[in-house]
């Protein structure tokens, strides 16, 4: 039951093409595989982050330090591991300035989630049992919708792209999409969500992304015509810029019935704490390869639950399904059903998803129930 080692793999592969969503683009795959190796034999293994920025920064400071403070300890003591690497000891080039520090601090959640997440594999593995099942087991499948609706390329016809997406979606039985917006004015980003509802039809799940794009007042014109015109979107995800969290949320939550969905960059609890209270959130879509891991994304929700606060989970399918699966107050989990934006889906595990009538099924297998494919791990090795 103890941990005798912890292996840390980064991972890149370049994309075929770049994705420009409401205030980025993409260009690149990167991950994390992280295994934890117990004294009995048995390997926790998982993969997780898209981080390219500091992903050598994250593969040092678990190699360096956080392995250091689990090796020797029970792996079933998920609380006190995940405190000792909380309090580690370490200086990231902290500043004592709270903006400036959120970056070190991301740096020191991202690795501290590679190493629970991998944790919480090896603990369904010792008891041979999901980790869905571990966490409370609601679920045994899970409504699935795709990222999509990134923006035309020059020359192409953007309501025909989205029309065609939405098209391919419904005949890869995929529940929805969750589309771009926030990059062209909000005149073209109506008629492109208009687009995708005409094609979809009244139960095609359409949810909408701005990607912190948007000014408060345009996010309330934005959302008040999608209402006018009865479009049924399912949410609206990170609607406000950066500058204006929580007071630009909480504004906009007034003015629209349209569910707000936030939480994708949050890395802590105590910051979803504070959308909850300060900005009004309907739904919290906090990631654990981003937040703390499996641990702290578990305590998320429970805070959420008695606060009505629906709980969906940004990208990672492979782990996403069974923190969707575990709690009754879940929305969808997210796929790329485009295999060009995310290639390790489709590539990485082994049997993995299954997906049939707008539904993932859950892995039954211990663990994460995902075995990872090592000739991928090898190809993709930074």
């Amino acid at each position: 039951m103890k941990i005798t080692k912890v292996e840390v793999i980064p991972l890149d592969m370049d994309l075929d093409e770049v994705f420009k969503g409401g205030t980025y683009q993409v260009a690149s795959r990167p991950t994390i595989v992280t295994r934890v190796y117990l004294e009995n034999g048995i390997v926790g293994e998982t993969y997780g982050g898209d981080e390219f920025h500091t992903q050598s920064e994250i593969v040092d400071l678990i190699r360096d330090h956080l392995s250091a403070l689990v090796i020797g300890d029970d792996c079933r003591d998920f609380a006190r591991l995940w405190e000792k690497m909380f309090h580690v000891d370490v200086d990231l080039g902290n500043r004592g300035l709270h903006q400036l520090d959120m970056h070190p601090r991301g740096i020191l959640m991202q690795a501290i989630s590679c190493v629970d997440n991998a944790i919480w594999d090896a603990r369904g593995k010792l008891f041979n049992t999901p980790v869905y099942k571990l966490l409370g087991g609601c679920k045994e499948r899970v409504p699935v919708i795709s990222i999509g609706g990134y923006y035309a390329k020059p020359g192409e016809d953007s309501l025909e792209k989205i029309s065609a997406e939405v098209q391919s979606l419904l005949d890869a039985g995929i529940a929805g999409i969750k589309m771009k917006v926030g990059r062209a004015t909000l005149e073209e980003d109506f008629e492109r969500v208009r687009a995708a509802r005409t094609t979809g039809g009244k139960d095609f799940v359409i949810a909408v992304d701005a990607n912190q794009g948007w000014a408060p007042l345009d996010a309330v014109k934005f959302c008040v015509a999608m209402e006018r015109e009865n479009l049924g979107v399912r949410w609206m995800e990170e609607p406000i810029a950066w500058y204006d969290q929580t007071d630009g949320l909480m504004l906009l939550q007034q003015k629209t019935s349209i569910p707000i969905t936030v939480g994708q960059g949050e890395i802590s609890g105590r910051a979803c704490r504070d959308l909850i209270l300060k900005g009004g959130v309907n739904i919290l879509n906090v990631d654990c390869t981003l937040c703390g891991g499996v641990t702290e994304w578990q305590r998320i929700a429970d805070m959420a639950r008695y606060m009505n606060v629906e709980m969906a989970h940004h990208e990672e399918p492979q782990i996403a399904i069974h923190l969707i699966a575990a709690n009754p107050h879940s929305t969808y989990v997210e796929i790329f059903n485009n295999r060009t934006r995310d290639p390790l889906l489709w590539e990485l595990p082994e049997d993995f998803p299954i997906i049939k009538d707008g539904y993932m099924e859950v892995p039954k297998g211990p663990g994460f129930g995902i075995k990872l494919r090592e000739d991928v791990i090898e190809r993709y090795r930074k």
